[in-house]
């Protein structure tokens, strides 16, 4: 128990910074994964991933950087991408991406293969659905703050599951919740998710990896790491 309370002590600390008014920058979040952290991608392999339909990585690392290898085939159900072999339910996530340069092109994080934070151009662009930073189809960000493609960007998520009745797996009696920021400023605050975002998966009791998103184009990832609140289960082994 001691653990989990020094895990979480970085997200709570967060929180509480989220009643301020307006759009408050976060000092607090870390660059460099905490200790308690799970790394995800330090630059140096694929261990921590497996494809969507659970084969071998498809993508490839170039100069330290995960980079995008769009599939025209796009063989996996719903959703394409690469995706974490271990699974989540509440959490705290750090990435870091880089659109194409010359590119009007998205990817996405899903999480638990539910719900969808849109990685897409947002510089100087008017809020609209399916933004960077929305919460896909059912809330545009706060505030836009994205820069301009080409340049490295952060996103900060703080995750909660959705619950679900014990006795009763199939009902739901509190919604999925989530905060981000992104590039250190407060873009969601304690937004509730009401349902799974476009194709995403049904909802559910059960964990689920971080997915990021094929969408034919070559976006980076850099710097990934999660801090879970419990126990975190694994994918079976696939034979792809």
């Amino acid at each position: 128990m001691m653990k989990l309370r020094k895990l979480w002590a970085l997200p709570v600390l967060v929180l509480t910074l989220f009643g301020c008014s307006g759009a408050p920058e976060v000092s607090s979040i870390y660059s460099t994964a905490p200790e308690g952290a799970v790394v995800l991608f330090d630059g140096s392999d694929f261990s921590q991933w497996t494809n969507c339909d659970g084969g071998e990585v498809r993508w490839k690392i170039v100069d330290g950087i995960m980079e995008v290898v769009g599939d025209s085939i796009w063989g996996c159900d719903r959703i394409q991408g690469t995706m974490t072999k271990q699974l989540f339910k509440d959490f705290q996530l750090h990435l870091e991406f880089k659109l194409p340069e010359n590119e009007n092109t998205n990817s996405g994080v899903y999480i638990q293969k539910r719900y969808e934070l849109q990685i897409y151009n947002s510089f100087n662009v008017e809020p609209a659905p399916g933004m960077g930073g929305s919460i896909y189809r059912q809330k545009v960000p706060d505030v836009i703050v994205g820069k301009a493609n080409g340049e490295w960007e952060t996103y900060d998520i703080l995750f909660r599951s959705a619950r679900f009745d014990p006795d009763n797996i199939e009902e739901k009696i509190e919604n999925a919740r989530i905060s981000v920021i992104h590039n250190g400023i407060v873009i969601h605050n304690n937004v509730i998710i009401k349902a799974k975002t476009g194709v995403g998966f049904a909802e559910g009791i059960e964990a689920g990896p971080i997915m990021l998103q094929d969408h034919l184009a070559a976006v980076q990832f850099r710097n990934i790491w999660i801090v879970p609140n419990e126990a975190i289960e694994t994918l079976p082994e696939s034979d792809h």
